[in-house]
């Protein structure tokens, strides 16, 4: 099937069908809030925005990149939300971070647009694959599109689409070899817990894809249960 992978700056014109791409750590910690029971997650393209929608809003909660700041509730990693003493059933969850969330509103007029990552790859395949979606355009959010973790992760999904007898290693192997991966390890990036890589490489850890849509003004990722 001819899928398109493309970078952010080379989006051009509104896809059919969109998956973005954000595997460290976006739409892994996407994942493991939607497990922790967060109902539904708000993109914001800015923080001025996160922290306004979440004052408009009293019980929503806010997430960002990098260090922990006044008005945000958690950060961008798997490692810290999942160890986070805070009950998040029910709740509305704002998040914004630096490529993943800027990816997914970048498309977010595409008739479909799903959010994944390695987590979630499995369900995301068999979703597409269920409604026989056609040719896919992969968002590959990190380094403008030459993330090899984010790249991985698509061609993956693109393979899967075609059926489940794909061997996961090879594309892990590339992911845990990225200079993100890297760059986590060392604990060069802020907002940073040691199990981070390991949780951002576990295959199809949710039994869900998770699914954009506008709702109102807003671009809104719920996860979407796939047998």
């Amino acid at each position: 099937m001819d899928h398109r992978f493309v970078g952010i700056p080379e989006l051009t014109g509104v896809p059919r069908v969109a998956v973005v791409i954000d595997v460290m750590r976006a739409f892994t910690v996407a994942a493991w809030a939607f497990s922790l029971g967060v109902e539904r997650i708000v993109l914001a393209s800015t923080e001025s925005e996160a922290l306004t929608l979440k004052e408009r809003h009293p019980g929503w909660l806010a997430l960002k990149d990098g260090a922990p700041a006044a008005g945000f509730d958690a950060v961008n990693s798997p490692g810290l939300l999942r160890s986070r003493d805070r009950d998040f059933a029910g709740r509305t969850l704002v998040q914004k971070t630096t490529a993943g969330t800027v990816g997914a509103l970048a498309v977010a007029d595409a008739p479909l647009v799903l959010c994944a990552s390695f987590v979630v790859a499995g369900p995301t395949a068999r979703f597409l694959r269920a409604r026989d979606s056609g040719p896919v355009t992969f968002v590959v959010t990190g380094e403008e599109g030459r993330a090899d973790e984010d790249l991985a992760c698509a061609e993956y999904i693109g393979r899967r689409m075609g059926g489940d007898d794909v061997e996961a290693a090879p594309y892990l192997h590339r992911a845990r070899a990225s200079r993100a991966s890297a760059d986590l390890a060392a604990g060069l990036r802020t907002g940073y817990h040691p199990d981070d890589v390991d949780l951002c490489l576990e295959i199809d850890r949710f039994p869900f894809a998770m699914l954009a849509r506008r709702e109102e003004s807003l671009t809104v990722i719920r996860p979407v249960a796939v047998l």
